[in-house]
């Protein structure tokens, strides 16, 4: 090599970009070799180390080692095989800070506990099996000797295998709720009221509490008052609707549950589906009918 080519750690720093001290670093390192010395020892480089520091300093803003750099700088390591293990290493960097953003968001936003803190990111990190086991006992609490798999299906959650920050607040917030002892008990009672009403050999009615915010559509957009006599055909196609003669008020009360609504709103998240209407206010107007006209 012609001497005259040999680049001093300052000419590199140059043309580089890189500090002397970082230079000086990767040389200590083996990253980057001098070709030669001065007579004083001062390190001369060829003019080929401006590209391999162009190599490390890619690498390193990729997040490498100094140890994988020099082996793939030396092509003792594939590269492609690194990005790939190093692909996989981001991914599951990507899925704990979308798990810390999202359950920060939530203690932010709904002011919790730091005890309710603690259940929800234990709860955001299981496992896949232990979601699973989860979502199945979860399952079973409610519909344990009720026939009504349709009906499951459209509960049951199914989060992503990588799940934006959303999707996994959602998850830890939907397991907390699906963990409650009351809630579970009166959605199953839910269960049993849907199922005591589908016809033998046939097909369940449809979602009462959907058919009541269709029913009460009409009054609420027109704003009547629930206890006006105008109001009386209403009440009379939700008594028809129940399909029971009693039981209509405590049912309306039951089902205008904010846990419910929530619960609804979460596996819309994690599922991908579209934000749901609220039964709320049309199950608070058909409940106030019921009740004036029982009084």
């Amino acid at each position: 090599m012609d001497g005259n080519a040999l680049l001093s750690i300052g000419e590199l720093a140059r043309r580089t970009g890189l500090s002397v001290k970082t230079i000086r670093y990767y040389s200590d390192r083996g990253i980057v070799m001098p070709s030669a010395r001065t007579p004083a020892g001062y390190r001369r480089y060829g003019p080929d180390t401006v590209a391999r520091l162009a190599l490390v300093r890619t690498l390193r803003q990729l997040g490498l080692g100094l140890d994988t750099i020099r082996k793939v700088a030396d092509r003792e390591l594939p590269l492609p095989e690194v990005a790939a293990a190093h692909v996989e290493a981001l991914e599951a960097q990507i899925r704990v800070l979308r798990l810390r953003q999202a359950l920060l968001a939530a203690v932010a936003e709904r002011r919790l506990t730091p005890e309710e803190t603690d259940l929800m990111h234990q709860l955001a990190r299981l496992t896949d099996d232990e979601r699973r086991r989860l979502v199945a006992d979860f399952l079973h609490a409610v519909f344990d000797g009720v026939d009504l798999p349709g009906v499951a299906r459209t509960l049951t959650p199914d989060l992503p295998t990588a799940p934006d920050a959303e999707q996994t607040r959602a998850w830890a917030e939907w397991a907390a709720l699906a963990q409650d002892p009351g809630f579970r008990t009166a959605l199953r009672r839910t269960i049993a009221d849907l199922a005591a009403e589908r016809p033998r050999g046939g097909v369940p009615r449809r979602d009462f509490a959907a058919a009541v915010r269709d029913l009460v559509a009409p009054a609420l957009a027109a704003g009547l008052d629930p206890a006006s006599p105008d109001a009386d055909p209403v009440v009379a196609a939700l008594t028809a609707e129940h399909a029971r003669p009693d039981g209509l008020l405590p049912r309306l009360r039951r089902l205008n549950d904010p846990r419910r609504d929530r619960y609804v709103q979460l596996l819309a998240v994690i599922n991908g589906w579209p934000a749901p209407e609220s039964p709320g206010p049309a199950l608070a107007w058909a409940a106030e009918a019921v009740r004036v006209r029982a009084a």
